[in-house]
């Protein structure tokens, strides 16, 4: 846990970077730094840099990366290392080129894990972490329905509640927050997204299925003294946020971040008397406080957040104060109100570095009132997450461990007002756990994670949940992974499905014996293999990445739409499995010019009750194309620009069954294949300020009819949940970045 506190009273700083003609500072993220005949090592962080503790026994300080030549530097003094790395390369002739990539892939690690970094974050407006994956192929997002403007993420085929989706490893977009919760996460308060596929690690819980998000935060002590950007778009949206931090002394950070974003515009491009996009303002403010005291061994952080955001959607002429839950006019509002407190304590023995300890808590309150047309929703959460870490070796630093203890407490108290369900759900969820997880690193060919946890919940009895990942590197530069590992969940039926209150449908539950909703808890097994190879292609640094993954359900909660006159809620009556294979190209095509390319193929099925069925609006076929460029910055000139465009293709996906309906109210079995591209220009003036210009689906691309019924909203076929592809049409935005360091 956090190799930058492995220091004492002495220490080496320094950076590994890759070999190149310019002496370029290109830094290499996981490299290994350790004392030669000891067992005192640490990894450099994405940008090559390292802490590690120094005391005159030791001289002989090694260095290592796959695909690099391994350099022993000696050192007779605590001093700054900065140190480049030469790639090993048979053709003497080939010079090998790159620039430090903003997708950062590991060759190391056990788990098949990516970083994406505030560099790639920044090809693209991401206002909030929903907006955050554009420019990533792992992460399909969609739109969940046509009015709420709620956007959705999948991986591996599997919608967002099967991700465990966590802030600095504290789990915080579930339950009541699943819906919405990943745009109440401002972009520009992300540092860093760590993506994980597939089964993870047994320490952040066991809900993890498809796999986990990490989104790591700006901290105080590093980000700039004063950061501003002001976002505005051709929707009329408009966005500020404001980052203002403060060094109180030599121990002590502070940090207060502010975003608030607001759109009133009234927009019906396809002229069917509903607003394209929700009417809403959100207000999000963190205080953040940092202590940092490297000579004892500790780091610790408290974060206090708030968050009150409304959205307002429906037909044009709808009017809150005349025709709320009336039949005038169709319309929404939801209303959401969170207070968040998370804290975190790092310790590391500054005498023996490789034992620490590290403290997570983390109190929420999250309360919705909502209502769309005629059916009301609300929901108040509050929960409690506790976990406690404790890492150290066996014998010598290629054996780590990992063993702690969890506790989870969640109360939900929710209220309905819609036909055939009762009108009030209240429960309590506490677990408590015990984790214990071998860590395995030969620092050269084999890295192997094997984590075993137990866990005991007073709804879902007492389970065990194992997790094991494998790294093998078979040849230079390449990384061959397999992943095996079980998750369990309750699935929060109407927090997660809030897109069918959109809907005419009724809403069913059809078992009644479990504890949950009267449902079981979902339970399933993910299966995976993947292949990472560095290659030189042209002189110029590439990879390509293979991978596939099987998610097998013991047991799911089926939600069926099927019948277009209802949402069915039942136990897994049969199988129910999501298959994803997906290849990667990166290249760094020529200077500054980076390419990337993909191709995902999904089966994804489900045994409904009228059969075994693909998974409705999920495209079988996806391609992806990102091309990024930025000019070389040269002496005695300001400034540089940087371009950036991405390219999604989605095939055909199968819609829900409306054989039912009557024939105005069916579309077509399968929706037409959609084509997206988005593009930016940003000009850097100086260190200090940046003005970037973007369009999003600049080809205009517009699904016809994303709102079934419109015509009779409160008739028994309207429906806001067949979207496939964009509703708005063709979106531009301008923005400015000013700091201060």
């Amino acid at each position: 846990m956090l190799p930058l506190l492995m220091s004492s009273q002495e220490k080496i700083n320094g950076m590994i970077m890759e070999a190149n003609d310019k002496n370029e500072h290109i830094g290499l993220g996981g490299a290994n730094v350790y004392w030669l005949n000891t067992n005192i090592g640490t990894v450099t962080n994405l940008d090559g840099k390292f802490i590690i503790p120094y005391s005159k026994e030791n001289t002989k300080l090694i260095i290592s990366y796959v695909g690099f030549k391994t350099d022993t530097l000696t050192i007779r003094q605590p001093k700054l290392v900065h140190h480049w790395l030469n790639p090993v390369d048979n053709l003497d002739a080939v010079t090998v080129t790159s620039r430090k990539q903003a997708t950062a892939k590991s060759y190391l690690q056990a788990t098949n894990t990516f970083t994406v970094s505030s560099d790639e974050l920044l090809k693209a407006a991401c206002c909030n972490l929903s907006e955050s994956f554009e420019t990533n192929p792992s992460i399909d997002v969609n739109f969940a329905d046509a009015v709420t403007g709620t956007r959705q993420i999948k991986m591996l085929g599997l919608t967002s509640p099967y991700i465990l989706i966590a802030t600095e490893n504290i789990p915080t977009v579930r339950g009541a927050s699943q819906a919405f919760g990943l745009s109440f996460i401002p972009g520009t308060w992300v540092e860093s997204i760590q993506i994980t596929k597939g089964a993870g690690s047994v320490v952040n819980g066991y809900e993890s299925i498809a796999g986990q998000i990490n989104a790591e935060l700006v901290k105080p002590s590093t980000d700039n003294k004063l950061y501003v950007n002001l976002y505005g778009a051709s929707s009329e949206r408009l966005e500020l946020n404001t980052h203002i931090n403060t060094k109180l002394s030599d121990k002590w950070d502070t940090g207060l971040y502010v975003h608030g974003n607001t759109h009133h515009g009234v927009h019906d491009v396809n002229n069917d008397g509903f607003l394209d996009m929700p009417q809403y303002d959100q207000i999000n403010v963190m205080n953040r406080w940092q202590y940092t005291n490297p000579e004892k061994g500790f780091v610790s952080f408290i974060n206090l957040k708030f968050l009150n955001d409304k959205k307002q959607t429906g037909q044009l002429d709808f009017d809150p104060e005349t025709d709320k839950l009336t039949t005038n006019a169709w319309g929404s509002e939801i209303d959401t109100r969170r207070y968040e407190v998370s804290a975190k304590l790092g310790y590391v023995n500054p005498e023996i570095p490789w034992q620490s300890v590290g403290i997570q808590t983390a109190f929420s309150s999250h309360k919705q009132e909502s209502y769309f047309g005629l059916k009301q929703y609300d929901i108040l959460h509050n929960s409690l997450y506790s976990n406690i870490i404790y890492n150290s070796i066996i014998s010598d630093s290629r054996h780590k461990i990992k063993t702690g203890l969890s506790y989870t407490y969640d109360h939900y108290d929710e209220s309905l007002e819609t036909p055939n369900l009762l009108p009030d759900y209240e429960r309590t969820e506490r677990s408590i756990g015990a984790f214990f997880e071998y860590n395995y690193d030969s620092l050269d060919k084999l890295n192997l994670t094997a984590g075993v946890r137990i866990d005991n919940h007073n709804l879902l009895g007492t389970f065990v949940t194992p997790r094991l990942n494998v790294r093998y590197t078979p040849w230079e530069k390449s990384a061959l992974r397999a992943s095996v590992g079980r998750g369990k969940r309750s699935a929060n039926i109407f927090a997660e499905n809030q897109s069918m209150f959109s809907t005419s449908r009724n809403i069913n539950i059809l078992n009644t014996t479990g504890k949950v909703y009267g449902l079981d808890p979902e339970i399933a097994w993910n299966y995976g293999v993947s292949y990472l190879q560095g290659f030189n292609l042209f002189g110029r640094k590439a990879d390509v990445t293979i991978d596939y993954y099987k998610t097998d359900f013991t047991n799911q909660v089926v939600v069926d739409y099927e019948n277009p006159q209802e949402v069915n809620f039942y136990n897994l009556d049969g199988k129910s499995y999501a298959n994803s294979f997906q290849t990667e190209f990166n290249y760094n095509a020529f200077e500054h010019f980076d390419l990337r390319l993909a191709y995902k193929y999904y089966k994804v099925k489900t045994q409904y009750n009228s059969g075994e069925l693909e998974k409705p609006l999920t495209p079988k076929h996806r391609l992806f194309a990102n091309a990024s460029y930025e000019t070389h910055v040269r002496e005695n000139t300001t400034g540089h620009w940087k371009f950036d465009a991405t390219f999604n293709w989605l095939g055909k996906q199968r819609f829900s069954s409306m054989e039912s309906n009557p024939v105005v109210y069916q579309l077509p079995k399968y929706t037409p294949t959609v084509g997206t591209l988005n593009v930016q220009i940003t000009k850097v003036f100086s260190p200090k300020f940046e003005v970037y210009l973007g369009g999003e689906n600049v080809t205009n691309v517009r699904q016809g009819n994303p709102v079934l019924g419109a015509d009779n909203p409160f008739g028994a076929n309207f429906d806001t949940t067949y979207v496939y592809g964009p509703i708005f049409g063709s979106m531009y935005y301008a923005g400015l970045r000013y700091k201060i360091k």
